[in-house]
């Protein structure tokens, strides 16, 4: 069962957002937010596997409500529950046209996902599952002006400009190059004829190495390191 918060300032939105997945098999809504504040409260005490929010999430910065979904803060803060912090939700983002540096900013501030907010309820209960289950997902009606985005970078890199490909062993480059194809831990296994868990154990070697917190990073790496080009 994979539970959401919803996090969304329009009602409206938020009721059919929680229709729509009450209705899917094997999802389950466990609560709403309307602006950040909340989301932060109710992401760290209701523990849901994935946030869905809203790039227009009002009355706190949206990239800063992220973070600290996200990752856990260095020192307590009032909205954080006593006692030893769980696992972090993941964080899919909705995000509209014209809006893919903001899309590239979450990404660096711990964001799992971008979705184009025109993408039709299956792609997004796909996307939901998808990074429930620790995988990337980038919007392909966003994928080439994030990558253009990333390369216009000049300042705010997320990755150590002394990270080189050298190294990630030749099968650890395997994979993060299907990782950013948009393959799924199950389909890496099957095309390259190895063990689910070895695929994992590669993933969190990549992560390592590269200094990513989570696959949507490593994706971003790939293409800035020049591993992976975007097709013309």
């Amino acid at each position: 069962m994979v539970s959401v918060l919803i996090v969304n300032d329009q009602s409206l939105q938020r009721l059919g957002l929680r229709m729509l997945l009450s209705a899917e098999p094997g999802m389950t809504v466990a609560g709403e937010a309307a602006y950040g504040t909340e989301a932060v409260r109710l992401g760290h005490t209701l523990r849901p596997d994935v946030v869905l929010m809203d790039t227009h999430a009002s009355r706190t910065d949206g990239l800063e409500t992220v973070r600290r979904i996200a990752r856990p803060p260095r020192f307590p803060h009032p909205l954080e529950p006593t006692g030893t912090p769980g696992p972090r939700p993941r964080i899919l983002v909705l995000t509209p046209a014209g809006h893919e540096e903001y899309a590239y900013a979450a990404l660096h501030a711990g964001a799992s996902g971008f979705l184009s907010e025109d993408a039709t309820p299956d792609e997004l209960t796909a996307a939901l599952r998808a990074v429930a289950a620790g995988d990337a997902v980038i919007s392909p009606a966003l994928t080439r002006t994030l990558i253009d985005t990333v390369r216009r970078q000049d300042t705010a890199h997320p990755f150590p400009r002394n990270v080189d490909l050298d190294t990630l062993t030749g099968r650890e480059r395997d994979v993060l190059v299907a990782v950013a194809s948009g393959w799924s831990n199950a389909e890496i296994a099957s095309r390259l004829s190895i063990a689910p868990t070895t695929v994992k154990s590669h993933v969190s070697h990549i992560l390592t190495k590269i200094g990513a917190r989570a696959r949507v990073q490593a994706v971003a790496f790939a293409y800035e390191s020049g591993l992976v080009r975007p097709a013309a």
